[in-house]
């Protein structure tokens, strides 16, 4: 082995630097706007080390000053907080009805927030959609293309290596194609990322919902179709083969609104639990106007006894998939979301089930975020990354 002189001992300050102006990123993007006298206190740095620190970062233009402390005794102290306009976020939601999307900049405030019904017949069209969506977005957020850090796309399915596709896209016709994520990347360039949608909300309920401060919980989405997003220890969590959360494939089959054939496609528990199988359960047992889960939930509020029998047993299948999350996670909390999750009077009727079930019983909350709850955890998710980014270009070449 040839060792260059100086090499690893040249490299040690560098690195040392590096994570120096790491740690002070860190309080400034979660304490902002705090004086140099706060981040040694924050960071248990010196107060030299954190002026050298300081000082680079803000070379770099990823924090700046933004005002004065004054009324306590000495100088004022200059505050420090991120520079918004260092980098640019984009966060899309593709969904089989609807588009949405949103542009942040680096502080996280939103500069432009959309949402279309898509029109697209196949996959093709839909990727055409999307770059439509985001010129818009950059249009109204008065930013150029080459002024994003990064994109986030919040998609069903499950990225595959091996295959370099999607998979387990569910209801979105066509987008398991070899040839849609091409097509993004030809679209959205080499800043793409693709999150699971349902881990983008989980992502979401983690900053800005009932996640906060909670090390390890499941986001149970129940609607259109099922999934869930785990966390653990604070960090979301993919599993070996990016399947963590899968749940609609259990084998939960013993639903009067299972379909055969719609469980090969999405599999058991979703064929069972999803919007569909509610509206097939409710026809099948002779609910008038049962066009929509939310139609049946109606019905079974009206006092209709049949529609509340539904509604009783939706409860006591998304339970069981719960209590299964609880025997092998054991998590702080469960928070439904999802058309069906965030339902009124879902969340006790699934308590009620769990009382009986589950060998313990955690916190159980329904989500109370909105429609852009996919587009929150991909900005979330795309802040993380630009970060990671943009602090690389500080030392250049050092690892840790």
């Amino acid at each position: 082995m040839t060792v260059v002189a100086g090499g690893a001992s040249a490299a040690r300050p560098r690195l040392i630097r590096a994570i120096n102006e790491q740690v002070l990123l860190d309080h400034i993007r979660r304490s902002g706007p705090v004086s140099r006298t706060e981040l040694a206190n924050l960071s248990g740095l010196s107060k030299p080390t954190v002026s050298s620190a300081l000082g680079s970062i803000e070379r770099a233009g990823l924090v700046h000053a933004s005002g004065q402390r004054t009324g306590s005794p000495g100088p004022a102290a200059f505050l420090y907080e991120v520079r918004p306009e260092a980098g640019f976020v984009l966060g899309l939601d593709v969904g089989r009805e609807f588009l949405r999307g949103a542009v942040a900049d680096l502080a996280g405030t939103v500069r432009s927030r959309l949402s279309v019904r898509t029109k697209a017949v196949d996959a093709m069209a839909r990727v055409q959609e999307l770059a439509g969506l985001a010129t818009t977005l950059l249009g109204d957020a008065g930013i150029r293309a080459s002024q994003l850090t990064q994109t986030v796309i919040g998609s069903p399915g499950v990225y595959d290596p091996k295959l370099d596709t999607l998979t387990l896209t569910g209801r979105l016709s066509g987008w398991d194609s070899p040839a849609v994520l091409p097509a993004l990347r030809d679209e959205f360039g080499s800043t793409l990322m693709i999150e699971n949608d349902v881990d983008a909300a989980a992502l979401a309920e983690r900053v800005h919902g009932h996640g906060r401060g909670v090390d390890s919980f499941a986001f149970v989405s129940v609607g259109t179709g099922i999934g869930m997003g785990l966390v653990l220890d604070g960090k979301l969590r993919h599993g070996s083969h990016g399947v963590a959360g899968e749940i609609s494939y259990l084998p939960f089959a013993e639903g009067s609104g299972s379909d055969v054939r719609d469980a090969r496609k999405r599999g058991s528990f979703d064929a069972s639990a999803s919007a569909a199988a509610v509206v097939r359960a409710a026809r099948r047992a002779g609910v008038r106007g049962a066009s929509s889960a939310e139609k049946v939930f109606a019905a079974a509020a009206r006092g209709d006894s049949v529609a509340a029998g539904i509604v009783t047993e939706e409860a006591l299948l998304v339970a069981k998939a719960v209590c299964t999350v609880i025997t092998v996670v054991d998590p702080e909390l469960i928070v439904l979301g999802g058309g069906i999750g965030q339902a009124p009077g879902f969340l006790d009727a699934v308590v009620d089930q769990l009382r009986r079930l589950a060998p313990v019983l955690p916190e159980v909350k329904a989500s109370v975020l909105g429609i852009d709850t996919v587009v929150a955890g991909c900005i979330a998710a795309g802040l993380d990354q630009a970060w990671q980014y943009l602090v690389g270009q500080i030392s250049p070449g050092v690892t840790s």
